[in-house]
């Protein structure tokens, strides 16, 4: 009886440790903004069936990557608080079967999208994939300070596939979403790395603020904050959006460079962590703000008018 017990409960933690190796949350992040992507691309509401095999193709694919750069940071990943608690820095999935798994979702992600949604959303997908799993992991990571700067092409890309699986192409629209998220990105990871410097010093990652100290990388947090700013207006300027949107880019851009302000001015860790949470909600804030203009405002236009 117990032996019969103890087989389901084994397959259902060896299933959980595959999961945790997707890096569910950050995931989430990577398919919502995929998924403004989409709906973004067409006035009205989209073809449920594409935009539904687009989100599973790219959150198999996303998902491939997130395994394969556990794999192969998992020696780091031991030395790291933030990380030592995962399957393959612990030990608890043999590296095989960490790649296969990573493989086969990979090549999933990539059929579902060929062939149910077009190829240009496949290849461009694909491409995130090396981007993020090879060149940022095992090329730009452990080479250089920069590697978040330059590896953030990588993690921009959700609103360009998105575009991608509705149109068939990519528009200047999708290149804005993409460009935001790239300026996003470094204040994002650096206001993390600043609390978590020791954790990256142990694991012998050449962070910023490792290489070039604490208050250099904080003014590299604020300039960017305020350049992310500039950006964010730009679906404004170019009317991918209204009123709605320019409202929340101004409070939503204002707070982020408050929190950078007094994270440059005052560092201190508890600060770090609250920007780096606030940079969370920044993005998310900021595009669903973009979300509910697009559907709103033509409603509003057309009641006023």
């Amino acid at each position: 009886m117990s032996q019969t017990l103890a087989a389901p409960r084994s397959a259902a933690t060896r299933w959980s440790q595959f999961y945790a190796l997707t890096k569910p949350r950050v995931i989430q992040l990577i398919v919502f903004c995929a998924l403004i992507g989409m709906l973004l691309a067409q006035p009205g509401l989209p073809d449920w069936r594409l935009a539904g095999a687009a989100t599973v193709g790219i959150w198999l694919v996303a998902s491939a990557a997130a395994a394969f750069n556990c794999l192969v940071e998992q020696q780091i990943d031991r030395r790291m608080a933030r990380t030592a608690w995962r399957p393959s820095a612990k030990g608890e999935l043999p590296s095989g079967q960490t790649l296969l798994f990573s493989a086969v979702l990979c090549a999933a992600g990539s059929a579902v999208l060929y062939f149910w949604v077009n190829a240009l959303t496949m290849w461009l997908t694909f491409a995130t994939f090396v981007g993020y799993a090879v060149v940022y992991t095992v090329v730009l990571k452990p080479l250089t300070p920069q590697n978040i700067v330059i590896g953030g092409a990588s993690g921009a890309m959700p609103p360009v596939l998105g575009f991608a699986a509705m149109r068939g192409e990519v528009g200047h629209e999708a290149l804005i979403l993409c460009l935001i998220i790239f300026l996003w990105t470094p204040p994002h990871f650096w206001a993390l790395a600043l609390y978590r410097a020791e954790d990256y010093r142990r694991a012998g990652l050449p962070m910023l603020p490792i290489t070039h100290g604490s208050e250099f990388t904080r003014l590299q947090v604020l300039l960017y904050t305020i350049v992310l700013f500039a950006a964010t207006l730009l679906p404004f300027v170019f009317r991918m959006s209204g009123a709605i949107y320019l409202a929340a880019a101004l409070v939503l851009g204002g707070l982020f460079i408050l929190y950078a302000w007094q994270l440059w001015r005052d560092y201190s860790d508890a600060l770090a962590r609250a920007t780096f949470r606030f940079s969370i909600w920044h993005l998310s804030l900021l595009f669903a703000a973009l979300l509910l203009d697009h559907y709103l405002m033509p409603w509003i236009a057309l009641v006023v008018g």
